[in-house]
């Protein structure tokens, strides 16, 4: 693990805009399995049956279990220790946004507020007559496909493969790196755009860069300072909050 530097500690403490992108790596640090990589959720399933609207128009059941099984298993899960040093850190600094990749919703239990859910959230739920969306935490599920009251079937309220990011979302997230002062990319490689342009934004901003991963990334190189190893063993230490309790 690699100590964190004077700068780094200055910026934590003074910075009046800091922002904050996450990704797989710290919900993986709770059990959350990823979807890539050796042993991730799309190593023996078809993306394209699974995370697609045309996937969804022809099996809905079958998308729906897997969403069912998906979201059972992320609500065995707890926010950890690095999940909350975000939180603390949003409650004593009023310029500090949180961007995540992540669907688990673990951000919001750990208490975030301040969070912008690029891909959506696999706790929410979205009528795919009416377009309104509810937060939905049964599991099992009644039925598969789940039905809104209007008898509409209802889909994830996630962002699938061939699918735009929410506009709002998007804007909200790109308007925070343009106006940074340090930026930290934690458990994330971010090699999928349009997340993956968000450090690239800061910089031309003159923002400090901070990546915290378990190994270094194709950002490393790009960073003004890498830590090396989990979230939730460098952030409470790091944001001053946020440990075991």
């Amino acid at each position: 693990m690699t100590a964190s530097s004077a700068r780094l500690r200055e910026l934590i403490d003074s910075a009046a805009r800091v922002v904050a992108l996450t990704g797989a790596g710290i919900s993986a640090e709770s059990g959350v399995p990823t979807f890539r990589g050796a042993n991730g959720l799309w190593e023996k399933e078809s993306v394209e049956d699974l995370a697609t609207p045309e996937g969804f128009a022809r099996d809905p059941a079958r998308v729906w279990r897997w969403y069912d099984e998906r979201r059972r298993q992320i609500a065995s899960c707890s926010p950890n220790a690095g999940h909350r040093a975000l939180a603390e850190y949003e409650r004593r600094r009023p310029g500090f946004t949180l961007v995540t990749q992540n669907i688990d919703d673990l951000h919001r239990a750990a208490g975030s507020s301040r969070l912008l859910e690029m891909h959506g959230n696999i706790f929410r739920v979205r009528c795919c007559r009416e377009g309104t969306i509810r937060d939905d935490r049964r599991g099992p599920l009644p039925a598969t496909p789940p039905l809104c009251g209007c008898g509409a079937m209802l889909r994830p309220d996630v962002v699938w493969f061939g699918e735009p990011l929410p506009e709002e979302v998007l804007g909200n997230a790109f308007g925070a790196a343009r106006q940074a002062d340090l930026f930290l990319v934690i458990g994330t490689s971010a090699l999928v755009y349009p997340a993956a342009g968000l450090p690239k934004i800061a910089r031309e901003r003159g923002a400090y860069l901070v990546e915290i991963n378990i190994e270094p990334t194709s950002l490393s190189t790009g960073m003004d300072e890498v830590i090396t190893g989990p979230a939730a063993g460098i952030l409470p230490g790091l944001l001053g909050g946020g440990g075991a309790h």
